[in-house]
């Protein structure tokens, strides 16, 4: 019963630490205007945007100025604690900017809702989100999309086949967390998601660093392929991903030490230079 105890008191720890949290922005915000079918563009502007976790920790991004053109497929690379996920932690606004702003399509992210800025942008993280249900309701929680348009996502990822063979096909019931899928599934399954949302703005926090070489070849081709005209951001693991990008930003101790296209960069022998070599690209 002693050790019942100890193990049941972590829940009451855990409610205690929620309902202490700090609480995030406003869901919706009454009287914010947003365009209608914002954004149009994909257009991503930093403007001295700074970034810390906590008020007593210090900046992890400094004065980060630079303007992402719509369409631009960017990827953003540095070393282990260089500031690299924190750029797409204050796109989403799960932290707030310490400094300066960033604006989608003229529109700064702080003066809207967090429903409309996350709603607006698609995201497909390192590790893949899941939730126990049906396989359908994973690809489309809000039931926005026909049974067709989501066999067609399935088809564009290169899951249909698998799905197919599955009994109960789109209803097939997901574990908590997709553990009844493999890695490479699961990656694919939030994959199908981005494709079905066609958002205009795709960020991709190393994707494909825990999938395997061909997986990873048919993720980037697809990308690729589908969201020709959408602004694409990838934090880059594997480097030979980035190569043919319109722009790459490097990062060192939350600052942008270099940004060009991958050629450029190349030829500068810089910090990218010494990545790519490191990499055995060069």
């Amino acid at each position: 019963m002693s050790a019942e105890m100890e193990t049941n008191i972590v829940a009451v720890e855990r409610v205690k630490e929620y309902s202490e949290k700090e609480q995030e922005a406003e869901w919706r915000l009454p009287g914010a205007s947003i365009p209608e079918g914002w954004p149009l563009e994909g257009r991503v502007e930093f403007r001295g945007y700074s970034l810390r976790y906590r008020d007593d920790m210090d900046l992890v991004l400094r004065n980060i100025t630079i303007t992402i053109n719509g369409g631009e497929k960017v990827g953003i690379v540095g070393r282990t604690g260089a500031g690299k996920s924190s750029l797409t932690l204050g796109l989403f606004r799960i932290n707030e900017a310490a400094e300066g702003q960033i604006l989608i399509d003229g529109v700064d992210i702080a003066s809207i809702g967090l429903h409309d800025l996350r709603f607006k942008v698609t995201i497909i993280p390192q590790d893949p989100v899941l939730f126990s249900g049906s396989l359908r309701m994973n690809l489309d929680p809000f039931e926005q999309y026909s049974d067709e348009e989501v066999w067609r996502s399935l088809e564009l990822s290169h899951l249909k086949a698998f799905v197919s063979t599955l009994p109960d096909k789109l209803h097939h019931e997901c574990a908590e967390g997709g553990e009844n899928l493999s890695v490479g599934q699961r990656q694919l399954v939030c994959l199908s998601r981005a494709l079905l949302r066609r958002s205009k703005i795709l960020v991709l926090d190393e994707a494909t660093a825990a999938v395997d070489l061909e997986t990873d070849c048919l993720i980037q081709t697809t990308i690729r392929k589908q969201f020709e005209g959408c602004t694409v951001l990838t934090i880059a693991h594997r480097l030979n991903t980035i190569m043919d990008y319109t722009r790459v930003i490097v990062l060192e101790r939350g600052e942008i030490v270099e940004c060009g296209a991958p050629g450029a960069l190349l030829q500068a022998k810089g910090p990218f230079y010494n990545m790519a070599k490191d990499a055995g690209l060069v």
